[in-house]
């Protein structure tokens, strides 16, 4: 028997007040989360500073990650958010050797492309598969990228501008074949989607805790296949990052042999409770009922979408879709603005908004959701 979704909906407050589809940028709390911050305030307020207590939360955090992405707690590194850990992660390539090409997508999210870009200035090349007519990026565009040049294949998952998933296997498959490396983004994904990092044989993988995985800001991972750290030593360091975190030694940088040398300064503290109940419920509700209940309120919703005449952008096939639900308007602010004065919360970016399921949401969400937008379709529809 699966989990009772109606029941773990009233751990959420939030959804008692709103019609709550933007977990994509913000994930609603649950009550477990809330009573996190208050045990951190609690303990500030009658015990002061407790630094072994506050390093346990974050070696806690470090291995309900390890468990939820099916990986070792070694091959993690807790972040203060997605962007520093892959800034650590390329201070510690070489891009003076013969393979100097970074492959990225037109799916990125700014941060990932970013970052990469800046490497520029320190040898790397970077090139982006394009979408085709139909506005996803098939496996052959990478194809046609990826050669004895490509140091690492760095996508996303799933894209935050219109919900379409990757072919992650296919890609790692081939940049694998070709000598290269990939990272994945899975900000956008995981705690959503099963993303089980030696299943799909990635190297590297980042994200963060405020959306999906029912923590907070401020607090992000980055995974690092454990055949890979020793060969990276990341400029980008930090006395937590070291090998002996208490030797407080500044005469030489000894960074830890595990993933942690691609952490920097004091943990991110009051965020790793949050972050440490988030994953808690998360994984107490179950990867693959998450999932399954994702994908049938998603595709319920485009299916609905399709009956009122105003289709998402976001592709059907449940192999190539997550849990973000796109639609194109011809004011995709006013249309954002419009539905929050209903008490529907979205997001929008790149002309669409975005309705951002996850497993808390239910038929009701859809109901109010597509009874809106028919009502605004003749004004704002793309």
């Amino acid at each position: 028997m699966g989990p009772d979704f109606a029941a773990l909906r009233k751990d959420f407050p939030l959804l008692e007040r709103k019609t709550y589809l933007n977990s994509g940028s913000y994930c609603a709390m649950a009550k477990s989360v809330e009573a996190a911050f208050d045990a951190y305030m609690e303990e500030r307020l009658t015990v002061g500073a407790n630094w072994d207590y506050w390093v346990m939360k974050n070696e806690a955090v470090r291995g309900h990650m390890a468990r939820l992405l099916g990986a070792q707690a070694d091959e993690i590194a807790i972040t203060t958010s997605a962007s520093a850990g892959l800034n650590a992660l390329a201070s510690a390539f070489d891009f003076t050797g013969p393979r100097k090409k970074i492959v990225l997508s037109d799916f990125e999210f700014p941060t990932n492309a970013q970052i990469w870009h800046a490497q520029e200035r320190r040898g790397a090349k970077v090139v982006h598969a394009h979408r085709a007519q139909d506005g996803y990026i098939p496996l052959e565009h990478f194809e046609e990228l990826i050669d004895e040049e490509t140091k690492l294949v760095a996508i996303t998952h799933v894209c935050y501008l219109n919900g379409a998933k990757l072919d992650i296997p296919g890609i790692v498959q081939l940049a694998h074949a070709r000598g290269a490396q990939v990272l994945v983004d899975c900000y956008q994904s995981v705690g959503a989607l099963g993303f089980d990092v030696k299943a799909l044989d990635v190297d590297f993988a980042a994200g963060g805790m405020l959306k999906y995985l029912l923590g907070t800001a401020g607090i992000g991972f980055l995974y690092v296949r454990d055949s890979l750290i020793p060969s990276l030593i990341p400029t980008n360091s930090g006395w937590f990052a070291q090998a002996d975190i208490g030797a407080m030694d500044i005469t030489a940088n000894r960074p830890s042999p595990t993933a942690r040398r691609f952490e920097a300064g004091t943990p991110p503290v009051v965020n790793c409770y949050a972050a440490e109940a988030g994953l808690n419920y998360l994984l107490g509700v179950g990867g693959e009922a998450v999932e399954a209940r994702i994908l049938a309120l998603t595709g319920q919703c485009m299916d609905r979408l399709e009956e009122i005449g105003w289709p998402a952008v976001t592709p059907r096939r449940d192999d190539r879709r997550g849990p973000t639900v796109a639609v194109p308007s011809s004011d995709a602010d006013r249309l954002t603005k419009e539905l929050m004065g209903r008490g529907i919360v979205t997001s929008h970016r790149g002309g669409n908004i975005r309705a951002a399921f996850h497993f808390y949401n239910n038929e009701a969400d859809i109901d109010a959701f597509i009874a809106a937008m028919t009502d605004l379709r003749a004004s704002l529809r793309g």
